[in-house]
């Protein structure tokens, strides 16, 4: 089955190219029942370090599919290159590349509105179930995802609402802040290294709380924040990706740090890299604290078009393509409701 997503401005409907697909389906649809050891082990640590190192370190892997090689395959676009594109000569180099996001990426004016962390496949979700966006723990299971024992963090996105960014591998993988405010709480979750394949996704049982991730809980309510309360930012880790290496930078890519507690974050600033592939960011929201954008929301029932995440859903969903700083929906007061 083809995957499809619609692009944003033009809401046109697009075939994704899905890399490594039969393999990816062999692992999910007939390994994970057979060989349930083998499965664990193709998941695990060693064995998604081992796969990243032949597809994006190697001699072998350099010769197989060198970086403009990829280039073309994807339709990667040099242009935006913030360095000299020449030097992308490797399919790791291409996606840790650097883009000059400050002008190919604009942002919305407004401080009050919370932009997108990726250039990514959006989906929208609500854990409220008199909402209209409510789906059952398909993608995740809010206390496996944020950890079991962050009593106030699972209170405080209890009945709220999430947008799921998944990144495909020739995207733009810097992760940026989604909202300005303090962050209060920074932690990593050990876990397995699932693909993000949507075939994948939608075999497993709430995978995105069953990976390795990062999570970040940032205070939006503070002078000079976006103003739409506690936000989670978890950044899930997926098949052939080592790490999420944190790299705030208040300009550019100037000075990268390590995000901590207590430090203030500017929404649209680079904030970490998957290194390297494809992976997934979840934001969490309190609720009645962010009203989505109408079109984004409208996208997700669009009718006709051919999406993988339709199989055990009680109704299809359709991602919409969006960029990294594009605004995605707007902070409400504490006491308002979402729209």
């Amino acid at each position: 089955m083809r995957h499809q997503y619609l692009e944003r401005h033009s809401r046109q409907v697009r075939d994704e190219r899905l890399f490594g697909d039969r393999m990816v389906n062999y692992i999910y649809s007939n390994l994970r029942e057979s060989s349930p050891r083998l499965f664990a082990a193709l998941t695990g640590a060693r064995m998604s370090s081992l796969l990243a190192f032949v597809n994006y370190d190697s001699l072998l892997g350099a010769r197989l599919a060198g970086g403009q090689d990829f280039v073309r395959a994807c339709g990667v676009d040099l242009s935006e290159c913030l360095d000299d594109p020449a030097g992308l000569d490797t399919p790791r180099k291409v996606f840790e590349r650097r883009i000059r996001y400050w002008e190919v990426r604009p942002m919305p004016p407004t401080e009050h509105e919370v932009v997108s962390p990726s250039d990514s496949r959006l989906l929208l979700g609500s854990l409220a179930r008199d909402s209209l966006l409510f789906l059952k723990e398909k993608f995740f299971i809010l206390p496996e995802l944020v950890g079991e024992d962050k009593r106030r963090w699972l209170t405080a996105f209890a009945g709220g609402d999430y947008a799921i960014f998944r990144l495909t591998p020739e995207k733009y993988h810097y992760n940026h802040a989604p909202v300005s405010g303090r962050v209060v709480d920074h932690y990593a979750i050990d876990g397995h290294y699932h693909s993000c394949n949507p075939g994948a996704v939608v075999s497993l049982a709430a995978p995105y709380s069953k990976n390795k991730r990062v999570v970040t809980i940032i205070d939006s309510d503070v002078p000079g924040g976006t103003a739409c309360g506690l936000v989670a930012m978890v950044e899930v880790v997926a098949l052939m990706i080592g790490e999420v290496h944190q790299a705030y930078s208040r300009e550019a890519y100037d000075d990268p740090s390590q995000v901590l507690p207590g430090m203030f974050i500017r929404r649209g600033q680079p904030k970490s890299l998957f290194r390297p592939g494809s992976s997934t960011v979840v934001l969490l929201f309190q609720p009645g604290r962010v009203a989505f954008a109408p079109d984004l929301v409208e996208n997700q029932r669009t009718p006709g078009v051919s999406s993988r995440f339709a199989s055990g859903l009680t109704a299809p969903l359709v991602e919409t393509e969006v960029r990294v700083r594009m605004g995605i929906g707007r902070a409400l007061p504490a006491s308002g409701g979402l729209s």
